[in-house]
């Protein structure tokens, strides 16, 4: 037997999925982050105990990057009535409590700032993600152009320049009250069909002035945000952007223009990941789903692009995860569901793993299996 296969045998004790990882001035204890998943159980966007409780207990458990669900720039950009939102000084403080605590815990927060655009103003999940008629609370939607999202949507209203600019300036503002709140990683949600995400695809984007039509117009938006957030998020901090790899539809957004835009973001040196994911933005969307369906894409962009990467998709046991990592096709891995189900996932994974394990000072009494 060669040394190699011993050393499989036997596990490494620091496998790569539990060691360090450090964005700029950032360094989390571990590869694993929280995905971010909306709750829809927030009241005019402010964050409640059940946000506290559901991101302070994966801290607890040991995820190395802990983010809030989709945090919106202002009332219009909500998904449904119930989401997040980071537009006032009281939400800020709200949000502050969270932050500090799952710090205290030895996790990194982070937070994801988005506008859903034309996909705004539905109702929950479990209540079909119909529209939300504005008899009942919902509210008019704005995107790229004057093009529903799917069959009894609302057609949005294309946004002009001023409106263009007044949601930029929003996405400053989110990030500034983040910044004060005490977050360290923020992520750019443009993906899953949300506004940036609309503005990046051909598919939702059928504008004729400078932000439609070419790939170069079509990214200016992304582009434009970013240089406004910068402007408020310190050099020292991480910035993540989740994007949809690919529509899955022909004649959209797909693997190709994702790279090439990852490869200028990569020359902007302002953004330190990318959270890749996939779809969204057409119910058309054809897509396979199995246990780390879109882990290719992260390898891909990271492979081609040269900036690190996370992975997501139904990634649900640590064999999965530590490969993911061991093997370079990402430099995150990110867990919605499992982390759902399980809290303290990172904890059993490292026994799993067979890697040191410290559970908080207040559980050690479980750690005897």
């Amino acid at each position: 037997m060669s040394e190699d296969e011993r050393r499989i045998l036997k596990r490494d004790p620091h496998p790569h999925l539990l060691r360090p990882i450090r964005f700029r001035s950032i360094e989390a204890a571990n590869r694993i982050m929280l995905s971010p998943m909306c709750q829809y159980c927030a009241t005019d966007g402010m964050p409640d105990d059940w946000h506290m409780v559901h991101l302070g207990s994966r801290a607890v458990g040991g995820v190395g990057l802990v983010f809030t669900e989709a945090v919106h720039s202002e009332p219009r950009g909500r998904i449904t009535k119930y989401c997040l939102g980071l537009w006032s000084e009281a939400q800020r403080d709200v949000f502050a409590r969270i932050a500090k605590f799952v710090m205290s815990q030895g996790s990194v927060p982070g937070i994801q700032i988005g506008h859903a655009g034309r996909k705004a103003s539905t109702m929950r999940p479990w209540e079909r993600s119909l529209p939300l008629p504005v008899a009942e609370g919902g509210w008019e939607v704005i995107g790229p152009s004057a093009l529903a999202f799917a069959k009894g949507f609302p057609t949005p209203t294309a946004m002009d320049q001023s409106t263009i600019d007044s949601v930029t300036e929003s996405m400053a503002t989110s990030t500034r009250y983040a910044r004060e709140a005490g977050f360290q990683v923020l992520e750019i949600h443009a993906a899953h069909g949300y506004l940036l995400h609309q503005f990046l695809s051909p598919l939702s984007n059928q504008r004729t002035d400078k932000y439609g039509g070419s790939f170069d117009n079509r990214v200016r938006l992304l582009m434009e945000t970013l240089d406004a957030v910068r402007a408020e998020w310190p050099d020292d901090l991480p910035l993540f952007v989740r994007l949809s790899v690919s529509d899955h539809v022909d004649g959209g957004w797909d693997l190709a223009q994702t790279v090439e835009l990852c490869r200028r973001l990569k020359a902007r040196n302002d953004v330190d990941l990318i959270d890749c994911s996939s779809g969204g933005n057409d119910p058309r969307q054809s897509i396979r789903i199995h246990p780390g369906y879109q882990v290719p894409y992260a390898e891909a962009v990271r492979r081609e692009s040269g900036l690190p990467t996370a992975a997501v998709g139904l990634i649900h046991s640590a064999d999965m995860a530590e490969q993911i990592v061991a093997n370079g096709q990402a430099d995150l891995v990110v867990l919605g569901r499992t982390l759902m189900s399980e809290p303290y996932w990172p904890l059993n994974a490292a026994r799993t793993l067979r890697a040191n394990i410290r559970w908080p000072t207040q559980y050690e009494r479980s750690n005897i299996f």
